[in-house]
């Protein structure tokens, strides 16, 4: 079985890197053969979300456009399109449906986020919103002949448009993902994220501060997007995020912050589509952390076992506290995060599960 796996972003994207890329090896071994296309090149991944230049990189799409184009003389090589998200960044379902038609071929969506609901670009704004053509999500929906979903508030989504819906977690291959020996003094507690979460951490940053009064720690920050952070009373180490030093930067921490919260550019329906992969990234490493308890995240891990859940800043104050004041539990939670990984998220689980949609969608077919 010959798979077109269609993305916007290259391997730098998350998404990209394990909804697909990771699956490759194990589909292969399979039977299948996954083909990855992203939209986007890696060096105008690189520069997208840098807020300059909207004209310029307005006009560089006509490249990957041609490519998109010229990749549908091929697309009788395949026989399944499975998509992860959308096969272009900006503008309606266009690929999809050009694909799927001259190809005769059935398609699978991957929904690993609510990427049906519109939100607001902190970076493109209004305009981001009007290319985006937020309406085609619904459209793939109801055209596949499956969607795989991360999580299963979106599952109730796309159930209730009528489509066959299976929830895959989005998992980390936890033979890379592993706990390592550390010996940080004072301990490291981390976030891991983009620029367009990095607001989360700021409704922390008082809350840190308090904590600083009493405990000597680092804040890492990897991946908020800003040359300089300055927190009074707080020991800072930003840096930029890095594919070859992702890893290492989780095995790193002492304590991992998964902070989650409504705001003027992402609703809570939005944050409810969320897939916890923060958490499932920190416990393949075996950090303990705490985390917002919306939506799967709630159903996420072990509370009080492997993590602590917080919603007031008072539960987040007494939470970090707790796994500052206690390196012991520090290391016995994340024993246990570790464990609860390999039980439940591991990749060969998950790559049974989507090799058997292909085959029963192309059977039904």
């Amino acid at each position: 079985m010959k798979v077109l796996g269609l993305c916007s972003h290259p391997v730098e994207a998350a998404a990209t890197r394990y909804r697909l890329v990771q699956y490759v090896e194990p589909l292969a071994e399979r039977g299948i053969n996954l083909t990855v296309s992203p939209f986007l090149s890696r060096q105008q991944f690189g520069s997208l979300y840098q807020g300059e230049k909207f004209l310029q990189k307005a006009f560089g799409m006509w490249r990957p456009f041609l490519h998109r184009l010229a990749e549908s003389f091929s697309i009788g090589d395949f026989d399944l399109l499975f998509v992860q998200r959308e096969a272009m960044l900006f503008g309606p379902a266009l690929f999809e449906n050009l694909y799927r038609i001259i190809g005769k071929l059935p398609l699978i969506l991957d929904l690993d986020d609510a990427t049906y609901i519109r939100y607001v670009s902190p970076i493109f704004g209004k305009i981001g919103s009007f290319f985006k053509f937020f309406g085609k999500i619904d459209n793939l929906i109801q055209k596949a002949d499956a969607v795989v979903c991360g999580n299963s508030f979106i599952a109730d989504y796309v159930e209730k448009k009528g489509a066959k819906a299976v929830i895959i977690p989005t998992v980390v291959d936890t033979n890379k993902f592993y706990p390592v020996e550390k010996n940080n003094n004072p301990p490291v507690i981390g976030w891991i994220g983009t620029h367009s979460t990095f607001h989360f951490l700021e409704s922390l940053f008082p809350i840190l501060q308090s904590l600083a009064t009493k405990h000597d720690f680092i804040l890492k920050i990897i991946g908020a997007g800003r040359a300089k952070i300055e927190l009074d009373g707080v020991r800072i180490e930003n840096a930029k995020w890095s594919l070859e030093r992702e890893i290492a930067d989780f095995q790193s921490l002492d304590i991992g912050l998964y902070p989650l919260s409504a705001s003027e550019t992402m609703s809570h329906e939005w944050i409810l589509g969320k897939s916890g992969f923060k958490a499932i990234q920190y416990m393949a490493v075996g950090v303990p952390f705490v985390m917002m308890p919306i939506g799967v995240c709630a159903e996420l891990g072990e509370e009080g076992k492997t993590h602590f859940n917080a919603e007031s800043k008072d539960e987040w104050y007494n939470a970090l506290d707790k796994l500052l004041s206690q390196a012991r539990l520090r290391r016995e939670m994340g024993a246990s995060g570790r464990k609860h990984s390999l039980e439940y998220y591991t990749v060969p689980v998950q790559a049974d599960i989507l090799a058997q949609v292909f085959r029963q969608v192309l059977q039904k077919d």
